[in-house]
């Protein structure tokens, strides 16, 4: 598909004008002297954890428990995940390790 400049440039200017809005938005609504409603500070507390939960399931939903390693990899890598971050209380430390963990397990213990 060809794009004529103008269109290109059309193109750039929606996505840079949606990339700003979105960037903007959150400051215009809920100004720093303001105190933001309930509801965003509850969501601001629970989802987090939500969506963490989430993630694990996600990565569990095809672990065959029932034959192969059950699912050892997988659970090992949590436990590792949870006591690094327990520990050190460093996300990009805890997901780095368990990621690194796990390939580890699959590839070498597991495999």
């Amino acid at each position: 598909m060809y794009l004529t400049p103008v269109q290109t440039l059309g193109m750039i200017l929606a996505v840079a004008a949606g990339t700003q809005l979105t960037r903007w938005l959150p400051f215009w609504l809920f100004p720093e002297h303001k105190k933001p409603p309930a509801v965003v500070t509850y969501l601001g507390h629970v989802l987090p954890p939500a969506c963490m939960g989430l993630l694990v399931v996600y990565c569990l939903k095809d672990v065959t428990w029932l034959s192969g390693a059950h699912g050892a990899p997988e659970l090992i890598a949590i436990l590792a995940v949870a006591a690094l971050h327990r520990w050190k209380g460093n996300v990009l430390l805890s997901i780095a390790g368990g990621t690194a963990l796990y390939m580890f397990l699959v590839q070498a213990v597991f495999a």
